[in-house]
């Protein structure tokens, strides 16, 4: 049985529905949730689902200790949902191939420090862009830049505030991460 380990920071929607995608998968479990943030909607949701749940501040996900709890769960797959720090090089080095992100846009574009959630919206609404969507990506020392697994675009109408295309681009989310994931773990 393979295992999961999602770091997020914010409600846990994505975390939710990947725990629940695997609840009763032969292939996986989600063993584990881990945010920088105390006060993360996340919490929550890992306690309503019986997941171990961690904070972490963010000295202890730069000085190792999140790499050795990973280590310590014999984690096979770390899975970004919404975490809004930046990978450690070590942790990166360590679980190589093994760490994606999803992203709610198409990288290259809106990619990068600071855009993300609505920033990476409003700035698709701003552009008068015809589309946007998903990308989920494995996580590299940059941004954002990680060798791409899996992109899907949704069309954008001239009318959609950000929020519309907010919930447009969460749909994808929750309805291709998991199936994502499933795809890649028999690979490790």
């Amino acid at each position: 049985m393979k295992k999961i380990v999602i770091l997020a920071s914010g409600s846990g929607t994505n975390a939710e529905n990947i725990v629940r995608y695997f609840e009763e998968s032969d292939l996986a479990r989600v063993v584990a949730i881990v945010t920088n943030n105390p006060k993360a909607g996340v919490l929550d949701r890992a306690r309503k689902l019986g997941v171990q749940a961690t904070v972490l501040s963010n000295n202890e996900i730069e000085d190792g200790t999140l790499q050795a709890k990973l280590e310590a769960l014999r984690c096979d797959l770390v899975v970004l949902a919404g975490f809004l720090r930046k990978v450690p090089e070590a942790l990166i080095k360590a679980f190589d191939q093994r760490i994606i992100n999803i992203h709610p846009a198409l990288l290259p574009d809106y990619g990068g420090p600071g855009m993300y959630g609505k920033h990476v919206h409003q700035a698709v609404v701003e552009n008068e862009d015809e589309v946007s969507g998903i990308t989920i990506h494995y996580v590299n020392e940059d941004y954002d830049e990680g060798e791409i697994i899996f992109q899907e675009e949704v069309e954008v109408d001239f009318e959609d505030t950000w929020e519309d295309v907010e919930y447009k681009v969460r749909e994808l989310e929750l309805r291709h991460y998991p199936s994502v994931i499933e795809y890649l773990l028999p690979n490790l």
